[in-house]
């Protein structure tokens, strides 16, 4: 699996890091344990190291390069590499606070991830995550007419499989959980100065497994041609800047036993 570019994912660093802030804002306590996982370069992980000063805070991450960003950035915090899909079972009971932000949608089955890592809390503890739910915005449409239409199919035979599921069955999974848990989405309208901005946002998430399969003049024809469509659909304002909508779903669990 190609690595992920820390350097590139921090173009918008802090439109990135606002849903983290604004999870955050919504703990309360005084937790002295946390993990944020899918850290990332270590944003978020920093945002949590401001609200609970005196907390324990681990990041972790299964990217080396987001890693090496986030240990070079944030020299006072522990960072770990940790693959969600391997076994937890050392981590149990081991949190106060268990925190992800934008890490969950990039992992399958989410009916049997979201017990194992609540697996993690304390009893009276709290999962926190936010996970993108923009599968009916313009990009990401634009993104899977492309690739799968006549010139591109051929060069993308794994298809993306998106482990993301709706609103409804996040509420039927939590609920199994506890009877403590409450769900909000919010979607955020980013002030972008053209679509090339567009384009750079999604090279380190949405376009990077595809752009990792093509070389660099077939890379570049790809996003030209999903660049024609976006122009279409995402229109200048008045003063030449386009809305860039991005709803992000977010939920807080606490373990009531």
């Amino acid at each position: 699996m190609n690595d992920w570019n820390s350097e590139q994912y921090l173009k918008f660093k802090a439109q990135r890091t606002q849903p983290a802030i604004d999870l955050t804002a919504r703990l309360g306590g005084s937790p002295s344990e946390i993990i944020d996982l899918g850290c990332g370069p270590g944003n978020s992980t920093r945002v949590l190291k401001k609200r609970f000063p005196n907390a324990h805070i681990i990041g972790a991450d299964y990217s080396e390069n987001m890693l090496e960003k986030a240990r070079s950035d944030n020299p006072d915090l522990e960072f770990v590499q940790l693959d969600l899909n391997d076994d937890l079972s050392a981590f149990h009971g081991k949190f106060d606070v268990v925190f992800s932000n934008a890490c969950f949608q990039w992992l399958p089955n989410h009916r049997e991830l979201l017990p194992r890592v609540f697996a993690l809390l304390k009893s009276g503890g709290t999962l926190a995550a936010q996970i993108p739910m923009n599968f009916d915005e313009p990009i990401h449409k634009i993104i899977g007419r492309v690739s799968e239409s006549p010139r591109w199919r051929d060069k993308f035979p794994e298809k993306r499989i998106f482990g993301t599921l709706t609103i409804p069955e996040y509420h039927d999974i939590l609920s199994e959980l506890t009877n403590d848990f409450e769900m909000w989405q919010t979607v955020y309208y980013h002030r972008m100065p053209s679509i090339e901005s567009v384009i750079e946002w999604y090279r380190s998430t949405g376009l990077r497994t595809y752009l990792a399969a093509l070389d660099k003049r077939e890379g570049a024809d790809f996003i030209a041609d999903i660049s024609k469509e976006l122009e279409k659909e995402y229109p200048k304002q008045r003063n030449g800047e386009i809305i860039f909508a991005f709803p992000r779903f977010f939920f807080i669990a606490n373990k009531t036993n």
